[in-house]
């Protein structure tokens, strides 16, 4: 059984990766009436991983839209100089990898004094002690569950890894969210070693019956899990 602090809410984060980037605005909307908790953005600079996606103005346009929370992902090498420009955009939780800092304490106390929730994201190859020294500054740690830079990618089983980060986090007010190949088959798995915040992109969006469906769906199985 996960730690008292972890057994939290579950939270659906779909991955708008999937999404038609030319209706990000109405795939955001669609998103908020089947019943998500927020919207992550993966953001990609074709440096830190081989892709490109969402800048900060894309991010800013569909903020007015929508009435639920933003978290950026920023999956980029110098994640100081844009953080910033995310927090502005409209996002309350900006998550840094922990491979991409340099100064992982201080990128995460400028998050924090900027009004936005600190995050850490952890490659699968990355240990959790990477993030034993700033546990006390992190309100989200994400965990890959795929090598980061593109979606629909298969699930890399890491549940003693989720359980170790529970353990790790005994005690300190953060959830715990984990992202890549998250969908029915795998939810279960990640939410008994301990997450509650779960990111989702193919899984939602090419589920047959929709994705109020899917939501609804992936719900129920974390909160079975979580029982």
């Amino acid at each position: 059984m996960p730690p008292p602090q972890q057994r939290r809410p579950i939270q659906i984060a779909p991955s708008v990766l999937p999404a038609d980037f030319a209706r990000l605005g109405e795939e955001c909307q669609v998103l908020e009436k089947a019943g998500v908790d927020l919207i992550h953005w993966d953001v990609m600079d074709g440096v830190f991983v081989p892709n490109l996606t969402f800048g900060p103005d894309v991010i800013a346009s569909t903020r007015p839209l929508v009435d639920l929370d933003f978290e950026a992902h920023l999956m980029v090498v110098e994640p100081d100089r844009l953080v910033d420009r995310y927090v502005k955009a409209g996002c309350s939780t900006v998550l840094v990898h922990a491979e991409a800092c340099e100064h992982l304490h201080r990128t995460l106390g400028h998050i924090a004094e900027l009004g936005a929730v600190p995050g850490v994201a952890l490659n699968p190859h990355t240990p959790v002690s990477a993030i034993c020294h700033v546990r006390d500054l992190i309100g989200v740690l994400l965990i890959m569950t795929v090598n980061p830079g593109f979606g629909g990618q298969a699930y890399i089983p890491l549940e003693d890894k989720v359980a170790e980060a529970a353990d790790l986090l005994d005690g300190f007010d953060c959830s715990i969210e984990v992202d890549g190949g998250i969908g029915p088959s795998t939810v279960a798995g990640v939410v008994s070693a301990g997450a509650n915040r779960l990111v989702s992109g193919s899984a939602l969006f090419r589920d047959s019956e929709g994705l109020k469906h899917a939501v609804t769906d992936l719900r129920t199985r974390a909160v079975a899990a979580q029982a």
